[in-house]
Order: structure tokens, then sequence, then C-alpha cells
């Protein structure tokens, strides 16, 4: 039997880069997939078509998962459409990087809203479902730069310490109902943004990593998939951080 067989996902933010890799893990071990995004475009679309080969169900929303009315008609049309809500992956997240005092008000806020926020609405609208259902597991992707700071990130370090913290105080709050909370921390995975990165900075970052590479979007969703399995059935309130061991 596969790790995820009969179970529903909703994973944020899923229509590219991590959070699709992590669709299409859970996909492959069984797990059916609502996803959602600011728009279900061209690429949200294929998105779908992908994970679909896996002969599963799947559906993306568009959906903003930073306001909240949003989210919960969003998780009410998720719980109707496939009759559970069983693991919830807060992947959603942008950048808006700045120096503080040449930070502005809107950066910090589009980012907290989007990367902070969004965990809050999603976890706020699917906790009822999965307390009648006595289980479920929430993911919250946070940061290596959210346990360890930034300089000229401090919006989005905030952000990914708030999502650590967040799963920290789910855990404690819905354990005894059967519901897990834990985060994961990338490090230096290999997206395109990091690929378009000059060689220089990009040779820097690797002189840190003491397993000298980069990760990969499998080496996340692999974690993600371990959580969001009955593997980790023990595991709940935790920060995994994956990063090649660049911050022990």
């Amino acid at each position: 039997m596969k790790l995820l067989e009969g179970k529903t996902a909703i994973i944020t933010g899923a229509a590219r880069g991590i959070g699709k890799a992590i669709a299409l893990k859970f996909a492959s071990e069984g797990a059916n997939i609502a996803f959602t995004d600011l728009v279900i475009d061209e690429n949200a679309q294929n998105t779908e078509k992908e994970i679909a080969a896996y002969g599963v169900k799947v559906k993306g929303y568009a959906s903003n998962a930073a306001d909240f009315e949003q989210t919960h008609q969003v998780v009410e049309q998720v719980k109707a459409d496939f009759g559970s809500v069983d693991i919830l992956v807060n992947n959603a997240g942008i950048t808006k990087d700045g120096l503080m005092l040449r930070m502005s008000e809107a950066q910090w806020d589009a980012v907290l809203a989007v990367n902070l926020k969004s965990a809050f609405n999603f976890i706020h609208a699917c906790v009822p479902i999965m307390m009648r259902q006595r289980g479920g597991s929430i993911i919250n992707m946070s940061s290596v730069v959210g346990v360890h700071g930034n300089a000229g990130q401090a919006n989005y370090a905030a952000s990914k310490a708030g999502l650590i913290a967040l799963a920290k105080s789910i855990s404690q709050e819905m354990g005894a109902k059967g519901i897990r909370a834990n985060a994961i921390a990338p490090g230096f995975i290999e997206t395109a943004m990091t690929a378009a990165l000059p060689e220089d900075v990009r040779n820097e970052w690797i002189k840190r990593i003491p397993l000298r590479r980069g990760g990969t979007v499998d080496d996340i969703a692999n974690v993600a998939t371990f959580l969001a399995s009955d593997m980790s059935s023990y595991v709940s309130g935790q920060v995994i951080q994956v990063d090649g061991g660049m911050n022990m």
C-alpha cells in the first residue's frame, strides 16, 4: 500500500516549484491533491494533468491565500469535492527583499500576508475538519532564514520564523485531537530562481554546505511525504532543516 493512499492533501502555491514537487510526490504515494494558486492558468492546468497521470483525483483552485474569506470558501469547496482534508501544506510564499531601513511598509505587509497570514487562514479553515476526523498533518514550509535570519530579508525571515512558531503552537493546541503540525526549513534549493544567480554567488553558497551541493525540490518533497504519512505519527512540533548541513 502506498504511504498516502486514500488521503486528501491541500497544498497552497503548488502550480510550480517546491509546491508542485510536493504535489507530484504525494500523488505518487496515492494522495488526492487539491492545490491553490492565484490563478489557474495554463501552467496550473498542466500541473493538474501531471498530477492526474498518477491516477489520483486532482483539482486546482484559484485563490488568494492571504484572503481569510476566500480561504474558507476554498476549503469548504475542497471538502465538498474530495470528502476529507487529511494533509495541509502551507507552501504559498513570496519575497520582497530589501535592507530594513529601505524597506517599505508595503513590502513588509505583502510578505507577512502571503507567507504567514495565509497559513493562519488555511489552518483556521482546515482544523475543524481534521478535528471531526480525529487526525491530520499540517506542514508549514519555512526556511533556514526563519531559523537564523538573513540580512536584507527581515520581512521574509520574520514570516518564516512565524511559520515555525505557528506549527509548534498548533501542535500543542491540537495534539489531543490527533492533529500534528511541523515545519520544514529548506536551505539552498536548486530552482529557476537560484539558477539565475551569478556563478560566483552560487559557488559561495555551495562552499557553505557540507554536502557540497544545492538541494533539489525532490529533497524537500521526500521530507514532506514523511511528515504527511503515518511514518511520522509520533513527530509533531518539530522543524526539520533540509539544507545539506549548512546551518547546524
